[in-house]
């Protein structure tokens, strides 16, 4: 079956820079790779690299910017097979659409405390809060211009997959399956680091080795599967996030988890790792829905 992976366009250089972390990770899986544009308005921050720097007065930029992206990107990328596609309505909705026919989702992003772009702030959120299949959040380099960025712009090529696991958590098998399928397609080593909260009457020694017998059990199918993927594991005492936040900084992609809209808790079913991971992290963040 093909599979396909889709990224977000907005003309912003975050959402440039996630079309080339895209196109490079469809040539990983292999899959096709389907650029969109969601909405009605026309891209504010987008200024066309090929050709004039001034849009024709009634040009509708964001069919420029979608058939300039996929020049460019079949020019770059030898074999990609690149589509695109205008989508009508709410930009969230559109994209949440768009989301549940492919493989993965790819978003630029600042941050979710930060707001530029169509794609970022508000509708990044509510992408992250309801999507059904995985989505990836790609950060533009500082001096990224609004043009499709060099290869080391738009996510490291090298260093480890990262995983933030909650060993309690019921949906384990979700993150560690995409987790060890990202570092196996990369050759690269898989980080697993989780979090450790101490018992009220802790026998540190006893509580330990029940954290390793846990972490030992989940992953045991996954490093038969996977022979080949190195694996470190790394606990911590409390949240997961800062450590998480400060391995992005040397890793390929940082992979975390987020509760589907059906068995949340009211509320967000982002939690306060992944928030803080999403919002500071500086490599790529995979967002992974998990029951």
């Amino acid at each position: 079956m093909s599979r396909t992976l889709t990224v977000g366009l907005d003309g912003s250089p975050e959402s440039l820079a996630a079309a080339e972390w895209a196109a490079r990770e469809a040539l990983l899986w292999p899959a096709a790779l389907r650029a969109v544009y969601a909405g009605d308005q026309q891209p504010s921050s987008y200024r066309p690299f090929a050709g004039e720097a001034v849009a024709a007065p009634g040009e509708d930029r964001a069919e420029r910017l979608l058939r300039e992206v996929r020049a460019a990107l079949t020019h770059r990328h030898p074999g990609l097979d690149v589509t695109t596609a205008r989508l009508d309505g709410r930009p969230a909705a559109a994209l949440l659409e768009a989301a549940r026919e492919a493989d993965l989702l790819v978003l630029g992003s600042r941050g979710l405390g930060r707001a530029a772009g169509h794609l970022l702030g508000s509708v990044a959120a509510a992408v992250l809060d309801r999507a059904e299949r995985p989505v990836v959040l790609v950060r533009a380099a500082d001096d990224t211009s609004d043009e499709l960025p060099a290869r080391d712009h738009a996510g490291a090529l090298d260093g480890d997959v990262v995983l933030g696991l909650e060993l309690h958590d019921h949906a384990d098998d979700a993150l560690l399956a995409f987790a060890f399928d990202a570092a196996s397609r990369r050759g690269a080593a898989l980080r697993i680091v989780h979090g450790w909260r101490l018992p009220a009457y802790p026998d540190v020694l006893s509580a330990g080795t029940d954290e390793r017998e846990v972490l030992d059990t989940l992953l045991r199918p996954w490093r038969e599967k996977y022979p080949a993927v190195e694996v470190t594991r790394e606990a911590v005492v409390g949240g997961a996030g800062p450590h998480l936040v400060d391995a992005s900084r040397n890793a390929a992609l940082v992979v975390v988890g987020r509760r589907n809209r059906r068995t949340a808790a009211v509320g967000s079913p982002i939690g306060p790792v992944t928030q803080e991971v999403v919002r500071h992290a500086v490599a790529p963040v995979a967002v992974v829905p998990h029951d």
